[in-house]
């Protein structure tokens, strides 16, 4: 049996040169890593994902802890760019402009978010991100910790948030140098390896091959992504041989939300 692992990301994920692609396009990374170690990728993604959306999938996404998560043989927690791109206002103010009504109020408001968005941006300075550094960093922690306490010797994976360019919608990137900083602090201090999207991806911005949109990737880049997770997994799973298919119990697996993980809450954390 073909070993698979599980991908909670964001758009990057899925999402070409120049449009967003079926999960199962074998030119994205996931799939460019599954084919070169003989795996299956699973993906759990939105356009826009938080942290926070990853660690909701987990807990309150029965398909996610009832089959996904059991059968992964490692689980890799591609979220985090998202998180540090620059906001202009909080992101419950953001996230319930679709919920508006009727209609017309709806639009109008979402017009002048629209507009307003990259004036406010350049005028904070990147001060305001789309969610808190310290709250990215506890919703890493509860993702990590859930998944050892549920499945131990299940490897785990983090991330290095990937470079954007400055263009309309992000005019300012004084947010990534500290966000690569506090990634890469991050997973020496919870001891989880991290596949280095900057340090990927930095070259490709540098010569401006990405999407138009400043934050998506070239097919390039998605390729080199991919190839750097199969070598990163390759190692993990020589360290560790064997799939993780069960509990150690044998008993059932309770849902992720079951477990206790309130040491990863600080209360600082916003949520």
């Amino acid at each position: 049996m073909r070993a698979r692992f599980l991908v909670l990301g964001d758009s990057l994920t899925f999402h070409g040169p120049s449009a967003a692609e079926l999960v199962t396009h074998g030119r994205l990374w996931p799939n460019v890593a599954a084919a070169a170690l003989g795996a299956q990728a699973d993906v759990v993604a939105r356009l826009g994902s938080l942290t926070r959306d990853g660690w909701w999938a987990m807990t309150k996404d029965a398909y996610v802890y009832s089959v996904l998560l059991p059968r992964a043989d490692a689980v890799v927690l591609a979220l985090g760019t998202m998180d540090h791109l620059p906001a202009s206002v909080p992101s419950y103010l953001r996230e319930g402009i679709p919920y508006l009504r009727p209609g017309g109020l709806r639009r109008g408001v979402r017009a002048a978010y629209l507009r307003a968005h990259p004036l406010a941006v350049r005028a904070f300075q990147g001060r305001v991100r789309m969610l808190p550094q310290r709250a990215t960093n506890s919703y890493l922690t509860r993702s990590v910790l859930a998944l050892r306490a549920l499945f131990p010797g299940l490897p785990v994976i983090g991330i290095v948030p990937a470079p954007f360019a400055a263009c309309s919608n992000y005019p300012v990137t004084a947010t990534h140098p500290p966000a690569v900083e506090a990634a890469r602090a991050w997973g020496r201090r919870e001891g989880v390896p991290l596949l280095d999207l900057d340090a990927v991806a930095a070259p490709y911005f540098a010569r401006r091959a990405h999407n138009p949109d400043g934050l998506h990737w070239s097919w390039e880049l998605h390729r080199e992504v991919g190839e750097s997770l199969a070598t990163l997994l390759a190692r993990l799973w020589e360290a560790a041989p064997g799939p993780r298919r069960a509990a150690p119990s044998g008993e059932p697996l309770p849902p992720a939300h079951a477990i206790p993980v309130a040491a990863a809450r600080p209360s600082s954390a916003r949520r």
